[in-house]
């Protein structure tokens, strides 16, 4: 199950529909957490064996002085996914340009922390920017079509689709502005860590993720396809690419200390964790 679903997150669609699970002798059901609904839940109580989730989700429990009811155990994105897109073509686009019209992106949660976080560090304040609240992608999709809003914010390959359809230009990436961050990561309850079918999934996943990384952009497309069918092939693969581009898939699936660190940066500038939470309480080693 994903809590969010883009091409962001194709290292672990293409375990799928690549065939790498498979190959480890299992089969795997792809679903997107239904709106109201909890993803700890969803896996802490067994509908699910594994999440795509964030090193986050884990810390809003220990501020509850509460183990997290997951492991978070493998490394999906190393980089902030989104990317802000404008009506018209700016190769001269600075963060400051976003207060000169309206802001559509995505409000609330990590989404929202990390926008928030990038620009600050290229000198905006966020607050200041006369923002758009659309729920749900479908909706932002639809409302930028008509006309609303002058800037759009969203994981690939949704800005790459509008830049498809001639209505929108990709200006910025908001993970150029962050830098390395634990961003996106695998969860599983902690005693399904010791299981022959995490070891099998776990082997699965780093094929399909190293694969991911380094085949060509529009093979992967072709591979995922059936997952986006609200998407042109060039759209996904060219976010594909730029994913590749910018070392999102790089390195191995264990969830780097330093980029852990990192996240939790950004979570103290917020204000949203009252300490600086342990990375040995919330992260594990990979199934081997």
């Amino acid at each position: 199950m994903v809590f969010r679903h883009s091409a962001f997150y194709s290292p672990l669609i293409a375990a799928i529909a690549g065939g790498f699970l498979e190959k480890e002798g299992l089969t795997a059901s792809y679903t997107i957490l239904p709106a109201g609904a909890s993803i700890i839940d969803e896996v802490a109580e067994g509908r699910v064996d594994v999440a795509q989730a964030a090193v986050s989700v884990s810390w809003s429990e220990l501020e509850k002085e509460r183990k997290p009811a997951m492991a978070q155990f493998a490394q999906i994105n190393t980089r902030d996914g989104f990317f802000i897109a404008a009506r018209e073509p700016d190769s001269d686009f600075s963060w400051s340009k976003l207060k000169t019209g309206k802001f559509m992106h995505v409000h609330g949660g990590q989404p929202e922390v990390m926008l928030r976080y990038g620009a600050s560090q290229m000198g905006v304040d966020l607050d200041q920017v006369d923002r758009i609240n659309v729920p749900g992608i479908k909706a932002m999709m639809e409302a930028w079509r008509r006309g609303e809003g002058d800037f759009f914010h969203e994981q690939g390959a949704y800005p790459q689709q509008l830049a498809h359809e001639n209505c929108a230009h990709i200006v910025a990436a908001v993970g150029d502005a962050v830098g390395p961050v634990a961003f996106s990561s695998l969860v599983c309850r902690w005693d399904w860590l010791h299981t022959d079918e995490a070891r099998r999934f776990t082997a699965a996943y780093r094929s399909a993720r190293q694969w991911v990384n380094s085949a060509e952009p529009a093979v992967i497309a072709e591979t995922v396809a059936d997952y986006f069918s609200d998407h042109s092939l060039q759209a996904v693969s060219r976010a594909i690419k730029t994913y590749q581009k910018s070392g999102t898939w790089n390195g191995d699936i264990a969830i780097p200390h330093e980029l852990y660190d990192n996240a939790l940066n950004v979570f103290e500038h917020a204000g949203l964790i009252t300490r600086r939470h342990p990375y040995e309480e919330v992260v594990v080693p990979p199934p081997a």
